[in-house]
Parts: C-alpha cells; sequence; structure tokens
C-alpha cells in the first residue's frame, strides 16, 4: 500500500483561500490562529498521521478487531500506541473549551487535521471523530455538574465518547427507542439493547462515555419522548478516576464489509441494577440534544469521504506512474500508463472531485464556527447558521458518493491488480461503502435538503447560497480566468439550479413528489456549489513565483475539468426532477 502523504499546502489554501477561514479567524476572534499557526499544525499533523496513523491502515483491516468472554474488545497491533500518542501530544483537544482544557481554536481548523486522521486510517480515526462529537452535545447540553465530571478527561482524550441510538426494531426511525431510563435519586438506571455502536468498547482509553437515548416511564410517545444519557463503562470516583464498572457491555461485534479495524458492538445495558446513566439536558428532550452531535458528525464523514478519496487517488497516482503497458498516442515503445488518455480521464476525475469535496466540506465547517461567534451580530450568526444547516446534508451527501466514484476509479487504474486485496486499493472501496449509510442515509440527508432545509424557509438559505454564486456569473464575474464557454455552462448550471430550487417550492405540499426528487435536488444542489467553489479557487490561486504558477496551472486545470466534465451531471439530475414521481412510483408493489 502506497504511504500517505497529507496535502498540506491543498489544505491550507482550500481552508484560507477558499472557505474563508482567514475572514472568519479575524472576524470571530480567534487572533492566535495566524497563517504561521495554520501551517505549523497541519505540518506536524501531517508528519503524525503519515508516520503514526498510516503504518496501522493495512494490518489492521487484516487482523479486525476481537471480542474475548469477559466482554473486552481487542484492537489490533499498534492502534493503542497511536492513540496514546495521539492524547498525549494534545489533538484530542484543538477545537474545545480552555475552562476544561481545550486549545480553544475554530473548529474548522481541526477539520484538515481530522481529514489527515480518516485518509491514514479511517477505522482508527472514528474513534476520535466519536469522542469529538459526545464532546460537542456534552458541552452544549450537560449540566455545569456534569461538565466537570466529564469534559476534562474526554477533551484530553484520556476517555473516549460514543453515540447509541439504533435499536434492532427502530434502526433510522427513532421513534421507536424502546431502551428505559429510571430514575433513581440523581441518576437513572438504564435498560436496553443498542446496535451499530462504533467504538462501543476496545482498549485504547481507560473511560468510555456512552451517550444513550431513552425512554423515561412517563415519556411521550414517538420522539417527543426520548431522553439523552450520559453512561459511563466506568463510574468516575470520588478523585475522577474510572472506578466501578457500570452494568453495561459489548456482548457482539458486527462481521463488515470494510472498517474492520473499527469495533461496531451491540451495546447491552442493565443486564443486572440496570446501568447507571446522568441526565444530559431537559428530559424528554433528548433528541435535540444529540442532534448537536449528529450534525457536526455528518460534516465529519462528509469529511471522511474527502479523505478516503485523497489516500485512493494517492494510490492510484503511484500506481499509473509507475505501471507501464502499451504504447501512449505520440510515444514510442512501451508508455507508463498515467500517459494514455483515458487513464488521465480517471486520474483527472479522481483529483477533480477530492479538491471539489474539500472545498465544500471546509467551507460547511468554516459557517460553522461563523454561526457560533458569539463576538458577531445576530444577524449575521442568523445567516451562517442557515448557512451551516444547508451545506451540512451537502457536504455529507455529496462527498461520500463521489467517495464511492473516486474509490471505485482508484481500482480500475489497477486495472485486475486492483481486485487483488494484496494491492490495498480494495480496502479504501470497502471502507468508503459505509459512508452514504450512516450519520442518516444519503436519503435521509436529502429530504433533510429539501424538507426542512428548502421548503420550510421557502428557499431563504438556498436563495442566499444562490445570491454568492452571482458575483462569479454572466456580466457580474469578477473571475476572468474561465472560456466564454465555460462561463456560459457555469451560469447555465446555477440558473438550473434556481429552476429546481422553484419546482422544488412549488410542490411544497406534495410530499410525494418530494421525496421523489430529494436525491436529484441533493446531487443537483452539490455539484453547482461545488462547482462555484471550484471557480472561486480558480481566482484565488494567482499566479506569483515559479512554484505559484505550477498551483495556479493545477487549480485552473482542475476546475475547467469540473466544467466540462462533472458539472454537465446538473442537467441530468435536473431532467430527473422535471420528471416528478411518475415513472418512480408507477409500478405496482406486487410487481417489484
Amino acid at each position: 500500500m502506497t504511504e500517505y502523504r497529507a496535502p498540506t499546502r491543498e489544505m491550507a489554501f482550500t481552508l484560507q483561500q477558499v472557505a474563508g477561514f482567514s475572514e472568519m479567524s479575524k472576524a470571530c476572534g480567534y487572533e492566535d490562529a495566524s497563517d504561521d499557526v495554520v501551517a505549523a499544525i497541519l505540518e506536524e499533523a501531517a508528519r503524525f498521521a503519515g508516520s503514526v496513523i498510516a503504518p496501522t491502515n493495512e494490518s489492521g483491516d487484516k487482523t479486525g478487531v476481537r471480542l474475548d468472554g469477559e466482554h473486552r474488545v481487542a484492537t489490533p497491533a499498534g492502534f493503542r500506541e497511536a492513540y496514546q500518542q495521539y492524547a498525549e501530544s494534545g489533538w484530542a483537544s484543538l477545537q474545545f473549551d480552555p475552562a476544561y482544557g481545550g486549545q480553544g481554536l475554530p473548529f474548522s481548523l481541526a477539520i484538515p487535521v481530522q481529514e489527515m486522521w480518516h485518509a491514514a486510517n479511517m477505522a482508527w480515526g472514528l474513534c476520535p471523530l466519536l469522542s469529538q462529537g459526545a464532546v460537542e452535545a456534552l458541552s452544549e447540553n450537560a449540566s455545569d455538574d456534569l461538565r466537570q465530571l466529564l469534559l476534562p478527561k474526554m477533551i484530553s482524550g484520556e476517555w473516549t465518547g460514543t453515540m447509541n441510538l439504533t435499536e434492532p426494531q427502530s434502526g433510522s426511525d427513532l421513534s421507536g427507542i424502546r431502551t428505559q431510563a429510571r430514575p433513581d435519586g440523581d441518576i437513572y438506571r438504564i435498560k436496553g439493547q443498542k446496535i451499530f455502536i462504533t467504538w462501543g468498547e476496545h482498549d485504547m482509553a481507560e473511560n468510555i462515555i456512552h451517550l444513550v437515548l431513552a425512554r423515561l416511564p412517563d415519556a411521550p410517545p414517538g420522539v417527543k419522548g426520548i431522553s439523552l444519557f450520559a453512561v459511563p463503562k466506568y463510574l468516575p470516583d470520588a478523585n475522577g478516576d474510572p472506578g466501578q464498572r457500570n452494568d453495561c457491555k459489548a456482548v457482539s461485534l458486527e462481521h463488515k464489509l470494510g472498517i474492520h479495524a473499527s469495533p461496531t458492538c451491540v451495546m447491552s445495558y442493565g443486564d443486572n441494577e440496570g446501568a447507571i446513566g446522568y441526565l444530559v439536558g431537559e428530559e424528554n428532550r433528548g433528541l435535540a440534544c444529540m442532534f448537536t452531535m449528529m450534525n457536526n458528525a455528518r460534516l465529519t464523514v462528509g469529511l471522511q469521504g474527502v479523505a478516503i478519496s485523497e489516500r485512493a487517488y494517492q494510490q492510484a497516482r503511484a500506481y499509473t506512474f509507475e505501471r507501464t503497458q502499451g504504447t501512449a498516442p505520440g510515444e514510442q515503445g512501451v508508455s507508463p500508463i498515467i500517459r494514455h488518455p483515458d487513464v488521465r480521464r480517471m486520474m483527472m476525475t479522481m483529483k477533480t472531485l477530492t479538491e471539489a469535496a474539500r472545498t465544500l466540506a471546509y467551507t460547511g465547517c468554516v459557517a460553522v464556527d461563523y454561526a457560533n461567534a458569539r463576538e458577531l451580530p445576530d444577524d449575521i450568526r442568523n445567516r451562517f447558521k442557515r448557512r451551516a444547516d444547508l451545506l451540512t446534508p451537502l457536504v455529507k451527501g455529496w462527498c461520500t458518493e463521489i467517495a464511492q466514484e473516486v474509490t471505485s476509479l482508484a481500482i480500475q487504474c489497477h486495472g485486475g491488480m486492483g481486485f487483488i486485496e494484496e494491492t490495498g486499493v480494495a480496502q479504501h472501496y470497502r471502507d468508503a461503502r459505509i459512508l452514504p449509510i450512516y450519520e442518516g442515509t444519503n436519503g435521509i440527508q436529502a429530504m433533510d435538503l429539501i424538507g426542512r432545509k428548502t421548503i420550510r424557509d421557502q428557499g431563504k438559505a438556498m436563495a442566499e447560497l444562490i445570491g454568492d454564486m452571482r458575483p462569479y456569473t454572466g456580466q457580474q464575474q469578477t473571475n476572468t480566468l474561465l472560456t466564454a464557454e465555460r462561463q456560459a455552462r457555469f451560469d447555465q448550471a446555477v440558473a438550473f439550479l434556481e429552476d429546481a430550487t422553484r419546482m422544488v417550492l412549488e410542490h411544497g405540499d406534495d410530499e410525494q413528489f418530494s421525496g421523489a426528487v430529494a436525491f436529484n435536488y441533493l446531487m443537483l444542489s452539490s455539484t453547482v456549489t461545488a462547482a462555484w467553489l471550484m471557480v472561486k479557487a480558480a481566482g484565488a490561486a494567482a499566479p506569483g513565483s515559479e512554484s505559484q504558477d505550477a498551483f495556479a496551472r493545477s487549480r485552473l486545470a482542475t476546475t475547467n475539468f469540473f466544467i466540462d466534465h462533472i458539472l454537465p451531471r446538473s442537467s441530468g439530475h435536473l431532467t430527473s426532477l422535471r420528471a416528478g414521481d411518475d415513472a418512480i412510483m408507477a409500478l405496482p408493489e406486487d410487481e417489484f
């Protein structure tokens, strides 16, 4: 398997010049996040990802995890050591409150760092991903006493966290949750079973804090009757250290298509007296509390799509430069396959989609920092809150969909060798397949975009987004790099998005229509937004020195490729959207 080298220059450029991190850090009081600090953090993270985490990826995939008779999970060789170095080096605390031991840096600065973890080893990276989400949920919703009890050791990385939503009978429909919580003085006794719990049990940290959705005895039915509880694996003692083992355990592990080294557990709570849990937030408001964690987790799952695409692209690049076969046009003798036009088509698709997905993911995360900045006036914060909410399903949905394409193309570039496990490229394809499924399937993301994020506000957030694209279109354009033909193609795509949004709003009361067209609306919105950000990036990469000229040429080349070969997909999405639900719903159920 090819060594992973984080593209730190590309990451810094995308974060600062395209996503707007530099302006955000000045406007939101992050003066310490200077260009030098950003560069230093990214360079050190790249070293750590490449030398410490990445070597565990292939071996972890082959070894997997195992559950012993004492309900303990053993992780692959090197995982625990890598995690201990991660925690001791302070990586777990980057974006969190200094009052609990955090470094107080922007959320969006932690994003390229997290991309490195997932590109180096996505199965390993899921542990800090879930932990950071749990910290966010507790920071936003827990009482002062509970925050003091749990957050310092979670932010330091000494303890990890999980999210416990799904149950065997309920799947994505949380209204069917049956796990019970019984009040017992200042605590609650939790009884029930949860499935698909990522990193629910492991040996990497000394304690695990499970965030568990459960129902109180007098709770109203449906999602309005769900509460959230923090359930430690080991109950903190008087000194705040892990004490008595709680009444919760992993009873089995799932055998998965990919991410073999990430333990996906079936968790049992309360087989005896009941697992002790602490209420997070208000009773019967658990789902709202959990969404603090889920919304940012959806952004970071989209980021995983970027990360696994980057890793697959790097491996395909190395192979296509080394592998010789056939004679490329205009050459004599055997050529490296990178010189064959069809291989170049695949490599340009991979490179361009990965760059575009990175611009989308980073831009969504910068919007989160703006939305959370108390220094800003409410109207500005609210506008960025709408932007972050709108971009979240795009980031989660589109970035994980393109990961399926990029990792598949990486195998294709390897030819028959890609179908052989020993080359390692198949692992990226297998690992990527979970991304459109967890943290809400991409169908759910599409319904969220069309329902909550477009119809509910009568298209306000989408109109604002399209308004920001306007300076890059037609006579208003500030970018003179595009040819007239490419400019016209981009202008037309923005018009497609306007047309689609108008149609969605006109059919707002028709749930069947909305459900049928939602995925095409998601893909259309994402493709056009990514095109805008690629055009923006090409303009920001102004030539200067010779090395900058090369970087600028590269960004313009991928932007041109996106407009010529990726953006035309928006026309197909619009055509399908205009067709509505007739053909989708026409076939009777008994004829399937």
